[in-house]
């Protein structure tokens, strides 16, 4: 902790110092109207001299003094700011999860919720619980996109998550472009443990990167990949409407997945593939394959500057001054008469 330049807040606070220097002079006026004591023999009084109490008649209205001058300096606020240098320590790795947003995540096998809502509360709990681990997110459909960054801010990619909504992308499976999306945002970090989370529930059938080609060039960057299947496969129930109640109306359909192009992916990179087929399964296939990897330690530093106040160290003797002033004035060194 460092203390950095004092400062004033209110530096025109200090303009009352200037009527201390009168209060003086009319204190020194005041003296010299004061009525006099005539004594017969004041030659001989003189004489003797003052005493000690007399020598010491200045003390009850300078302390006061003092004590105005304290609280005129109180009153403009001085502050220091101590500089706190601080290193954000995180133990973990880093994380990019590429999240499926095609229509068929749609589907409802995961009743009363489709893959897309159950894949979305389980990621949220996910990113509050890894709260030492970077985490970016890449969505995708025909194409991929990144997100949200590589962050620590566990809150803001919670917001994002709760926001994904499919129909927004071109319609398709990009596996490939997702994975390339993912591996750039990790390509710059330092962190010794880089993984990428892939939801999906399809094969591949869009985008211009194959998921095999994509897949080596994560492994040469040292980046593991972890797919999880969602869903069940085959014939599962779609939305297609809703009926005069307003409850959803479901159609039948089969969407072709690839859980073999999964498990390749996670063999040449050193990652593990799981299938999640209802919320338990998702939540495991998230947490297990993640606990066994290296671990780095990031740094993030930074600064903390904050104001520190002053004058509560002026308050506490001007009012010790003043009190004293008062109760010295008011023993042997009354005016008199």
């Amino acid at each position: 902790m460092r203390p950095e330049a004092l400062a004033l807040d209110r530096p025109w606070a200090l303009l009352l110092l200037a009527a201390l220097p009168l209060a003086l002079w009319l204190l020194s006026r005041e003296r010299l109207r004061a009525p006099r004591f005539l004594h017969p023999r004041l030659a001989l009084v003189r004489a003797v001299g003052p005493g000690f109490a007399a020598r010491l008649a200045f003390l009850p209205p300078a302390l006061v003094l003092a004590a105005a001058a304290l609280v005129a300096v109180a009153l403009s606020r001085p502050q220091t700011r101590e500089r706190e240098p601080e290193a954000l320590a995180v133990e973990g790795i880093d994380i990019v999860v590429a999240l499926d947003l095609s229509t068929s995540m749609r589907a409802a096998d995961f009743r009363p919720q489709n893959r897309l809502h159950v894949a979305k509360e389980v990621l949220q709990g996910f990113v509050g619980r890894r709260r030492s681990d970077r985490i970016g997110l890449v969505v995708f459909a025909g194409d991929a996109y990144t997100q949200a960054p590589l962050t620590l801010d566990a809150g803001v990619l919670r917001a994002i998550l709760a926001e994904l909504r499919t129909g927004v992308l071109e319609d398709g499976t990009a596996i490939g472009n997702a994975l390339a999306t993912a591996v750039n945002r990790l390509r710059e970090s330092e962190a010794k443990g880089k993984a990428i989370v892939l939801v999906t529930d399809g094969d591949n059938n869009a985008g211009q990167i194959s998921p095999l080609e994509a897949a080596e060039i994560a492994r040469t960057l040292g980046i593991k990949v972890f797919p999880i299947l969602v869903g069940k496969g085959g014939v599962v129930p779609y939305p297609v409407g809703q009926d005069a109640r307003g409850e959803p109306v479901f159609d039948y359909r089969e969407y072709p997945v690839n859980p073999d192009l999964l498990r390749e992916i996670a063999r040449l990179t050193g990652g593990v593939y799981a299938s999640a087929t209802d919320r338990a399964g998702l939540e495991s296939g998230l947490d297990a394959v993640l606990d066994d990897m290296e671990k780095t330690r990031l740094f993030e530093p930074s600064a903390r500057r904050r104001p520190v106040e002053l004058f509560p160290r002026l308050l506490l003797p001007a009012f010790g001054l003043a009190a004293l002033g008062i109760l010295l004035a008011a023993t042997r060194w009354r005016p008199f008469p």
